[in-house]
């Protein structure tokens, strides 16, 4: 991407009028690209040594992209790994040289998949959420930094723009997710896994993280317990039935936490005196409520018929669209008149 970028520049083929007006850096970035600041172009040359890619295609690519609207896209698993930053700013700073950014078919996105649905429209109205508390210890460990922050109690970490310590942790908790399915250094990550004095671990699979577990309550899969299916961007709600009666000792998390809650005399304020039945009918009602539309039925209803489909607005969603224009109408306001660069659905003109 470098490399691409690098091109677009040497050719003359990248959006100055965008960079200049739509964004900050480039002038801080552009030495490396052309290597001035370390003596080493990032050219198509020097790309395709590492990457095993001809230069030949790299600066047929590049052409490529500068002569269509193009779409540039990454998954979210090139970050679990060293640098893995540093593939998403590059993929941006691409983007950005060619000028499509706020353009239908154009710009850039990340995570597109079955799993985020981020191709997707927005939906009309949000669909069943649970519930969420506030965090007592208004704290946050991110994901990638488990190992860091059990083998460093003590130490200070930086994230999202905060400053924090991280705590001496000696009790884990795990129900959801596999940190040894994902984590960039399991080696370091099953040292770091030795240091709590006790790890319990909510599982119905013998996953790694169940294996180096103290104490694995199984639980239930999705087809051993009656659910509500759906996600922020998935436009429909699924009512999930039960398939089968959970196996040997499995129960669901709720109903782990439940006893838990019982033993710990608290179980009526994690409950809240409803059990698994009228958990669904509470979230359903309040999902039925908060849309406010005659496209959601009754609770019965939708258990019989399987499944809700929520629609999606009117608009189209192109990530970043209302940034150039509201630049625009600021610019006008300033001036006087309107910006010299209009941008329309099908391409973007020069006046």
């Amino acid at each position: 991407m470098l490399a691409l970028a690098q091109t677009l520049v040497v050719e003359q083929r990248h959006d100055e009028a965008f960079l200049a007006r739509y964004c900050t850096g480039f002038s801080r970035v552009l030495p490396y690209l052309t290597g001035e600041a370390d003596g080493q172009p990032k050219d198509a040359t020097w790309a395709a040594a590492i990457t095993d890619v001809p230069a030949e295609t790299i600066r047929a690519l590049a052409s490529q992209m500068a002569a269509a609207r193009t779409m540039l896209t990454a998954s979210w698993s090139l970050q679990r790994a060293d640098h893995g930053e540093q593939p998403y700013w590059a993929l941006v700073l691409l983007a950005a040289c060619l000028g499509q950014i706020g353009l239908p078919g154009g710009g850039f996105g990340f995570g597109y998949g079955s799993g985020a649905s981020l191709a997707e429209p927005p939906l009309l109205f949000p669909g069943p959420t649970m519930p969420a508390l506030p965090n007592p210890a208004r704290l946050a460990i991110p994901a990638a930094r488990i190992a860091d922050c059990l083998l460093n109690p003590g130490a200070r970490y930086d994230y999202d723009g905060k400053s924090a310590t991280y705590p001496d942790i000696r009790l884990v908790y795990w129900a959801g997710g596999n940190p040894f399915h994902h984590h960039q250094d399991l080696n370091r990550l099953r040292r770091a896994w030795q240091r709590p004095e006790t790890i319990i671990v909510h599982e119905p699979w013998w996953t790694a993280t169940a294996r180096h577990a103290d104490i694995v309550l199984p639980a239930t899969t999705s087809l051993e317990r009656n659910d509500i299916g759906g996600s922020p961007r998935d436009r429909f709600v699924i009512a999930m039935h039960k398939a089968i009666d959970p196996v040997g000792q499995a129960r669901s998390d709720f109903d782990i936490f439940r006893d838990l809650a019982r033993r710990l005399g608290c179980e009526d304020a994690f409950a809240e005196h409803r059990d698994e039945p009228a958990w669904l009918h509470h979230l359903y009602g309040t999902f039925r409520e908060r849309a406010q539309s005659n496209l959601v039925p009754d609770f019965d209803t939708f258990w019989e018929k399987g499944w809700v489909e929520i629609p999606p607005r009117a608009d189209e969603y192109v990530l970043f669209a209302e940034f150039p224009r509201r630049s625009r109408d600021a610019q006008a306001a300033h001036t006087g008149g309107p910006d010299r660069t209009l941008f329309r659905r099908d391409r973007r003109v020069r006046l």
